[in-house]
């Protein structure tokens, strides 16, 4: 089936990163922003639990995607001082931004030939990707030179629910003008991407491992119409 468009996961898919600790620049602004109320280690460690915190709420099936603003409220600051609770909460989109960004980001094998590929062949792309700061993402794809190939960029923090919902996938192929069966759908996850894929009826749902433990590797997760393992190999599938 030759697609009309194909929609992409970012983390895995299109960039990916080592796993690191939260940056010490993030580290050094929230000291600075709180006027040393908390010592470095502690706004560390809260950062560490808090993503952990967040990783566990993000296993429910269905959610919706919380407001950058919660997430911090929520995972983060909930014990620490008043006054430096107040001083985070007016610099949410700019710490959001930080936490989310990755200098270690590069772009899969392949991925940009592929991309190129799709665009000269006719075929539509987008983004489709849970993140807690979309703008993070869209200017890591504009800094390696593929942004401009997206006709659409679909990121949670900004829709309001996260994948497996298919709402995600619907909001692109809505943007796009296009039916989800006429595209395919390439995600690194069964349990999100492929799960989210199937709900939407999307035409082809094609598995891109990212190399990490994939703890859904073995589940009953929906399985892919293909495994591809680099962006050479998915535009091979055309």
């Amino acid at each position: 089936m030759r697609p009309d468009a194909v929609l992409l996961d970012f983390g895995g898919v299109l960039a990916d990163a080592p796993f690191r600790a939260d940056p010490p620049e993030l580290v050094l602004r929230l000291y600075n922003l709180i006027q040393g109320a908390l010592t470095p280690g502690q706004i560390q460690r809260s950062l560490i639990d808090g993503a952990a915190a967040y990783a566990r709420w993000r296993d429910e099936d269905w959610p919706d995607e919380l407001p950058q603003a919660e997430v911090w409220e929520r995972f983060v600051i909930a014990d620490w001082p008043r006054l430096a609770q107040i001083r985070v909460r007016g610099a949410v989109p700019r710490l959001s931004y930080d936490w989310a960004w990755r200098d270690s980001w590069t772009l899969r094998p392949g991925i940009a030939e592929a991309l190129t590929g799709f665009a000269e062949a006719g075929i539509r792309l987008a983004v489709v990707s849970n993140t807690l700061c979309g703008a993070a993402h869209r200017d890591y794809l504009t800094k390696a030179g593929v942004g401009r190939l997206f006709t659409t960029q679909i990121y949670s923090d900004e829709a309001g629910v996260r994948k497996p919902n298919p709402q995600m996938i619907w909001n692109a192929t809505d943007v796009l003008g296009v039916s989800p069966t006429a595209c395919w759908f390439v995600g690194d996850s069964r349990r999100r991407d492929i799960l989210c894929a199937r709900r939407a009826d999307i035409g082809k749902a094609v598995l891109m491992p990212s190399g990490r433990d994939d703890p859904d590797a073995e589940s009953p997760w929906p399985a892919p119409d293909a495994v591809v393992m680099d962006g050479h190999a998915l535009l091979g599938l055309l």
